[in-house]
């Protein structure tokens, strides 16, 4: 196969980023050798990023449980039996509280994640509404990945000062009904045009190890790469397989697969946040390592990831201790995302 070579190393950094990628071209990236596709990805990303800084993060679930979607890999499904056990929406105090212990560890970003297919209409939705705000008023980044959305929904999240959206699109479109049915992808991408028309920044993202080919891969990154402008974060997560769900038998992926799947997003979108996500407990250092040197520059942090498992702060901070990395610090980090954008 001829792999797809920049002319120059600026090539791929220029202001003009692409968004009409190829399969065959991202194929051909994805499968290079691996020293020179890090090689590569890293070039990208100290035209764009600071190359020994990562963003920290702590995601919270402010409602845990019960969500009428059939996602196969998600433990608060209600179509599985997981024994994971059903919350409410938090107090407002509660998820501030959190929020302010987060700040302390050094996260610049706090993200609230809720169980629902769709964000409910009255008080549910005005108090994830306060809970922005309170976010915003520590000083910090709040995202919130809360379902679909209508447009007077976005706005009004826009209003309260959210700085960013999750809505993952999980998987490749071809691949996607294998693995979700009550929600459909053009749902996914409606959702994200009306929280780019409501003017917050947009975080998708995906997930290996779900049972699909490389092929479905270069599929995902297709999809990403060709949203305009490119999402400001794009979480890379590998499956957590948890018992009682349709996934939980699945086959441990290959971290190297990890790697090149955030090397060829580094590629692909220079300027984004690329974040290691969901499936870092299982990565050796120097797997997690790897990560940082193809592009990653963003880690979640705390005990959990909505449900499941993730590295102790603690642990994160060693490594980062070992590899002369850092967090970004508090005082640059709450424009670091939207000026790499040209966004104010």
């Amino acid at each position: 196969m001829e792999h797809y070579t920049p002319s120059t190393p600026e090539s791929a950094t220029a202001q003009n980023l692409r968004h009409d990628w190829t399969l065959a071209e991202i194929e051909s990236i994805y499968t290079l050798p691996l020293p020179e596709l890090v090689f590569r990805a890293q070039s990208a990303h100290r035209q764009n990023h600071a190359a020994n800084e990562v963003q920290g993060c702590v995601l919270l679930s402010i409602k845990t449980g019960g969500c009428p979607e059939d996602c196969a890999y998600c433990p608060q499904s209600a179509h599985y039996k997981t024994g994971l056990e059903k919350k409410d929406l938090l107090d407002v105090d509660e998820a501030l509280a959190s929020a302010r212990a987060a700040h302390a560890q050094g996260a610049t970003r706090f993200c609230m994640g809720a169980a629902w297919r769709e964000v409910p209409k009255g008080e549910p939705f005005e108090r994830v509404l306060t809970m922005i705000r309170g976010v915003r008023d520590l000083g910090m980044e709040a995202c919130c990945t809360l379902g679909m959305l209508t447009q007077p929904q976005a706005d009004a999240l826009a209003e309260a000062g959210l700085t960013a959206y999750n809505h993952n699109l999980d998987t490749s479109s071809e691949f996607y009904g294998e693995i979700i049915s009550t929600r459909t992808y053009k749902d996914r991408l409606a959702t994200l045009e009306r929280v780019r028309t409501a003017g917050i920044t947009v975080c998708c993202g995906g997930i290996i190890g779900l049972g699909e080919s490389r092929r479905e891969r270069y599929g995902l990154l297709r999809e990403l790469s060709s949203l305009t402008p490119h999402p400001e974060s794009v979480p890379v997560n590998m499956l957590v397989r948890v018992e009682g769900t349709p996934l939980a038998g699945q086959q441990t992926e290959d971290p190297l697969e990890l790697v090149r799947m955030i090397a060829t997003a580094r590629i692909l979108m220079p300027k984004s946040f690329v974040r290691l996500s969901a499936g870092r407990l299982s990565l050796s250092d120097e797997a997690q390592a790897l990560c940082f040197l193809a592009g990653a520059n963003s880690i979640f942090m705390g005990e959990k990831l909505l449900t499941t498992p993730n590295p102790e702060t603690d642990a994160d901070q060693r490594l980062l201790d070992k590899l002369g990395m850092r967090l970004i610090p508090q005082t640059q980090a709450d424009a670091a995302e939207t000026s790499a954008h040209g966004r104010g």
